[in-house]
């Protein structure tokens, strides 16, 4: 028993120096204050109830965005490993090989990618343009919430396949074959086999979609607009602007504590079903 402890030692020393301190160092720099431009050392919850006061609409809607970008990311990398573990054969493999490839793209080159799609003078509207579709670009495509959905979705996509594929792999082919000589339709192997296994893949690929998508502002500054602004882009600009850590912090910690009850509430409906 010592022995391990000693051998998980360097990896909990890491842990603790680079997430565990940091993090409770925020946390209490969240009840703290600011007078004359310096960080005061008190206790204060007026940070949590300005959070509340000021950015709740907007909370809301960071957390309206967030779901749709994890039910949409979870849903198509759902089909997408299916396809790879069951339809795919020997191409299955080199799927998932492009999937990790793509991970290596770059995160300012999507959003950029797809600013360069949507935008006035992007491709789909020259695409339309072409066409005689339209007589004038379309400003329907960009700095909406839907563009930062597709957007997001793209980055995500391959983060969420992983999981989802990892929990297929663990179906046996001889479970299913047991299922279709029973009887089993297609829809019911599905329902009763394939997606119950995936539980714990989905909700994986739903949180972590969800959670990175919660806390992005890179996104919606770029194909969001002004009228899509999430709460993390005013929790950078709490840090880097305005030089109030403590209500950055609050915000942050809100913003936290709103997604894991979220997530909390999907694991437990997901157990339930």
């Amino acid at each position: 028993m010592n022995r391990r402890w000693l051998l998980l030692a360097p990896g909990a020393a890491v842990f603790g120096a680079l997430f565990v301190v940091p993090l409770a160092s925020f946390f209490a720099m969240s009840f703290w204050s600011v007078k004359a431009m310096r960080v005061q050392p008190d206790f204060t919850l007026m940070n949590y109830a300005k959070a509340f006061a000021r950015y709740g609409d907007m909370g809301a809607r960071t957390l309206a965005i967030a779901f749709a970008v994890g039910l949409a990311t979870t849903a198509v990398a759902f089909g997408f490993a299916y396809v790879i573990r069951f339809k795919a054969g020997r191409l299955g493999p080199l799927l998932l090989f492009m999937t990790l490839v793509t991970l290596f793209g770059g995160y300012l080159v999507k959003i950029y990618s797809w600013k360069s799609i949507l935008g006035t003078e992007g491709i789909l509207n020259s695409a339309l343009l072409a066409l005689g579709v339209v007589d004038e670009p379309l400003t329907i495509f960009i700095y909406n919430p839907g563009a930062v959905v597709v957007t997001l979705v793209h980055f995500l996509l391959p983060l969420a396949v992983l999981p989802i594929h990892g929990s297929m792999r663990n179906i046996e082919d001889i479970t299913i074959d047991a299922a279709r000589d029973l009887g089993a339709r297609p829809h019911e192997v599905f329902l009763g086999i394939v997606l119950p296994q995936c539980r714990f893949g989905l909700l994986v690929a739903f949180a972590l979609s969800f959670l990175i998508a919660a806390g992005d502002y890179v996104t919606p500054r770029f194909v969001g607009g002004p009228y899509t602004s999430m709460v993390g882009d005013f929790i950078e600009q709490q840090f880097s602007l305005r030089f109030d850590w403590p209500m950055g912090s609050a915000m942050s910690f809100s913003i936290l504590a709103a997604s894991a009850l979220a997530i909390a509430a999907a694991a437990y409906l997901t157990r339930r079903r």
